[in-house]
């Protein structure tokens, strides 16, 4: 019987794209329904899905305080400002912006150098926009970054460990104008570049091993 009457788990609906949540859901399927297949289908998802990225969670801070003293609306127009000053900044570092959900931002990046720096660029920024805006209407974000092997659905959504520990430490850890790196980001920096303090913190009954970028060691370039 010819090959080409048999089709493989992982092949690709023709409807489907290599890197969408439809594929993967179809696989997931495939995994559930068929479990002696799961080697093939896990394989054909990390090929699909699977790349070593940095992350970076940029999270805007005083949603409680602001709401309660302004209103929603009034802090939904800070997201808009806010995501105003970090896309120009993440897509001029080489960074793709991955989904918003809220007040936070998600992005990602070939290196934990480019999302640092478009970090730093985020916050510059909103310094410059502060600069115009009366108090009650100043923009702060904290952000926390990972890096190492994430799951993306493309334009979509993230999984992994390095997604889960930049959560942690740009929404639940970092204070205003904090960055806070995993572990694996802080190793995989260029050495001689920036200067962190190690951090240790405990959160969900788990350590969370972490560097706090203290300052840059060379003069970095404003934007044009």
């Amino acid at each position: 019987m010819s090959d080409s009457t048999h089709t493989a788990p992982a092949a690709m609906h023709r409807s489907d794209k290599p890197h969408d949540k439809a594929y993967l859901r179809r696989l997931l399927s495939q995994r559930n329904q068929q479990p002696g297949s799961a080697p093939g289908i896990d394989a054909a998802i990390e090929a699909a899905f699977v790349r070593d990225v940095a992350i970076l969670v940029l999270d805007m801070c005083g949603f409680s305080r602001i709401t309660a003293r302004h209103g929603i609306i009034h802090f939904l127009a800070m997201i808009h400002q806010m995501e105003q000053a970090a896309r120009p900044a993440i897509q001029g570092n080489g960074g793709e912006v991955i989904k918003q959900e809220a007040d936070n931002l998600f992005a990602v990046f070939a290196s934990a150098e480019q999302a640092l720096e478009a970090a730093l660029d985020t916050l510059r920024a909103l310094e410059a926009m502060n600069a115009v805006l009366p108090p009650e209407r100043a923009l702060m974000v904290s952000a926390g970054i990972g890096y190492g092997p994430t799951l993306v659905i493309a334009g979509e959504d993230l999984f992994g460990a390095e997604m889960n520990g930049a959560c942690k430490l740009g929404e639940d850890i970092a204070g205003a104008g904090e960055i806070l790196l995993t572990a694996a980001a802080h190793a995989s920096l260029p050495p001689g570049r920036y200067a962190c303090a190690a951090l240790q913190h405990q959160i969900s009954g788990l350590a969370l091993p972490c560097h706090r970028l203290e300052r840059c060691l060379f003069e970095r370039p404003l934007n044009d």
